[in-house]
């Protein structure tokens, strides 16, 4: 499949929400939006982990306090039966440990249920093209929470630009926008990530960002 058929394709979303009003909602918000398909609507964990892997979503919006099995344990095993479909959870929570628990499960994204709907379908379209949004609270209560942590030694041998460039993954920027920021072109973005995922023994940004975050 060539990236401009791939890039006609709709983006395939998956909710996992127990109040069926708001599930409701969020299906009719993915279906009006240009380019958006929602697939499937589940309302508990356990029927969503038996079905989600032949739903084949690209994105999954996923309640974090469902009944039963939580939202970050849904995740955790959705990642395996699916590693390469994005989540972004939904949440009441600003709470700095559900998110961290969100991110090491598998998330990709974490977003205030109050968002608007603009807000929703923006950071579908987001972490689908890579990046890993963020509620602007929930992003500064992350940044504040790990800011606690001293770095472990392989984060030392980062350099400035270096570290500038992981800050800025780690706030979900895109790569256009974190050289944009930083007023470097994108090759020399893509320098610096080569030798940031060297120096911390990994292979892709969601790692690279994990392994800042964690630390």
């Amino acid at each position: 499949m060539t990236q401009a058929q791939k890039g006609d394709m709709p983006i395939r979303v998956s909710i996992v929400e127990d109040k069926g009003e708001l599930r409701a909602a969020y299906a009719r918000l993915l279906d009006q939006a240009g380019g958006l398909e929602c697939v499937s609507r589940y309302s508990n964990a356990e029927e969503a982990l038996k079905n989600l892997a032949q739903d084949n979503p690209d994105v999954t919006l996923m309640d974090i306090n469902l009944p039963g099995m939580n939202g970050i344990e849904c995740v955790r095993q959705l990642k395996v039966q699916a590693p390469k479909v994005q989540i972004i959870m939904l949440t009441i929570f600003e709470d700095a440990d559900r998110i961290f628990e969100s991110l090491k499960a598998g998330a990709s994204g974490y977003l205030l249920k109050r968002s608007a709907g603009t807000e929703i379908v923006d950071a579908v379209r987001q972490v689908h093209a890579g990046a890993a949004p963020m509620s602007g609270s929930v992003a500064r209560k992350v940044v504040q929470y790990f800011n606690q942590f001293q770095p472990k030694p392989e984060l030392h041998d980062l350099t400035h630009r270096e570290r500038e460039v992981l800050q800025s993954l780690s706030e979900g920027m895109l790569y256009k926008e974190i050289g944009e920021a930083l007023e470097i072109s994108i090759h020399t973005v893509h320098k610096h990530l080569k030798s940031i995922y060297d120096k911390l023994h990994v292979t892709s940004r969601t790692d690279a960002t994990r392994k800042y975050l964690g630390h």
